[in-house]
Parts: structure tokens; sequence; C-alpha cells
């Protein structure tokens, strides 16, 4: 499996941008399913294959694995009046790599998958791009962030499960409204909004000591109760790599699954 990397001019952005890719095995032959793999706040692009053995794990699939870059904290959201960083990926990232490599330009052979701020990215720009994105994975979900107001009841609540200092930063900086639930950013409207016929096929998971479990658990449900068919799971273990190392591999057999 060959690793490169790539700076290419985004029009939305109006900048250059890098991206990592691997890319399969030369004895496979194209075109090839595409896996959008997003990053976590702190973190960048090359940290999924410099903190995992996503490498190894990847190696004899007939998959490309794009691993894009984003604004610090941008949550993978058009901001209102900022940056359109969702637009960006699912966009003009998609069609730069579908014009460049050999791959199924369909949204049923094209995954988006992250971790933490980017297991939220995931599942937002699957719901509001159903068209490009037939699949979505969220390991260690933020999922709560854009759903709970910030001057509300739910938001002190929140106190002992997620760092509620940074959670009203980024939910005023990015969208200036203290009372985003049920707005575009919120993952439990999204999900609602999307027709039955285009939902992407979504898999969730968390680890039973990670601070957010609770959220995935309550947006797992919620799904049950739309009718809304997911997988989910919960494994042992944190908000950390050795995590998302140990169950990256499930997104990618979940993936190559659904391509069949």
């Amino acid at each position: 499996m060959a690793w490169c990397q790539l700076h290419y001019r985004n029009r939305i952005l109006g900048k250059t941008e890098p991206v990592a890719l691997l890319l399969p095995e030369s004895r496979h032959k194209g075109p090839f399913p595409v896996m959008y793999l997003l990053h976590g706040i702190g973190d960048s692009y090359l940290d999924w294959t410099r903190r995992t053995r996503l490498e190894v794990y990847a190696a004899g699939l007939p998959l490309i694995i794009v691993m894009p870059t984003t604004d610090w904290q941008s949550f993978y959201i058009d901001q209102p009046g900022g940056a359109a960083s969702a637009s960006a990926i699912a966009i003009d990232l998609v069609d730069y790599i579908d014009s460049r490599f050999q791959t199924i330009a369909q949204a049923s052979h094209r995954a988006v998958c992250g971790l933490s701020m980017g297991g939220y990215g995931a599942l937002h720009l699957a719901f509001q791009f159903p068209d490009r994105f037939g699949t979505a994975i969220a390991h260690s979900g933020a999922l709560c962030f854009f759903h709970i107001n910030v001057d509300g009841d739910d938001f002190q609540k929140a106190a002992d499960k997620v760092n509620t200092s940074l959670l009203r930063d980024v939910t005023i900086r990015l969208t200036g409204n203290p009372r985003p639930q049920g707005g575009p950013f919120d993952l439990w409207a999204q999900a609602a909004g999307v027709p039955k016929e285009k939902r992407p096929k979504l898999r969730i998971d968390c680890g039973t000591s990670d601070r957010l479990l609770s959220f995935n658990r309550e947006f797992h449900d919620y799904l049950n109760r739309l009718g809304y068919q997911h997988e989910y799971a919960e494994n042992p273990g944190d908000h950390n790599w050795d995590y998302w190392d140990r169950y990256i591999t499930d997104s990618l057999q979940f993936f190559m699954a659904q391509c069949r």
C-alpha cells in the first residue's frame, strides 16, 4: 500500500490544503471505493497514520483512504459567516479526488469516518450530503455538540460528561447561537431530516470508560426511536489513540461490507 501527501487548491476555502492518502496495492484493479478519515481536535491529517497501524490494517484492501485537514476546532461545519469546512471536504475535496484517482464516484462506495470531533463531523457530513456519502462511521463521537443549548439546564447537567467550557466556546464561536438545538448542526435534528430512502449507513462506537459514552448511548437510542437502522458498539477503552487504533479495523470491515 502506498502513502502519499498532496497539496491542492481548495476553491471553496480559497487556499491550498494538504491531504494524505493511502492507495491500494498495484495488484488491485480499480476503480476503488473511498473512505474519508477525519481527525479530532488538536490532531492533524497525519495523525491517523502516525498514531495507529492504519496502513497495516488497510494493506490488501481494494480501498483508497483520504485523510483531509480542517481548521482548528472547526467541527467540520459550514460556519455562518465563516469557513465552509463541510462543503470544502464534501464537495471540493471529493471532486478533486474523483478527478485524479480511480474512484467509484458514487455515494454507495464513499464513506466518511472520524474520531471525537471527526466522529461528529462524519455524521454531520453524511446527513448534510447524503448524495455524497453513503456510509458514515463515528468513533467516540462528540455528538452532543450543537445539541445542547449552552444557556439552558442541560448545559449545567452535562458538566461531568463533557468539557463545558469548550462546549460553550465552540457553540458560540462557530454558530453565534447559544441555543443550537434543533438547528442545522444538531445531529438529532439532522438524522430526523434525512429522507428514509437517502439515509446513510451508520456505525457508531464508543469506549466504556469514555466521558462521551452517555451521549453516544442517547443518540443510539434516538436512532432506534426514529427507526433508523444502524450498527452500534460499546468496547473496553477510553478516549485515546489506543482505542482508535484497536477499533478502526471494525470501520474498515463495516464499509467494505457495504461495497459488496
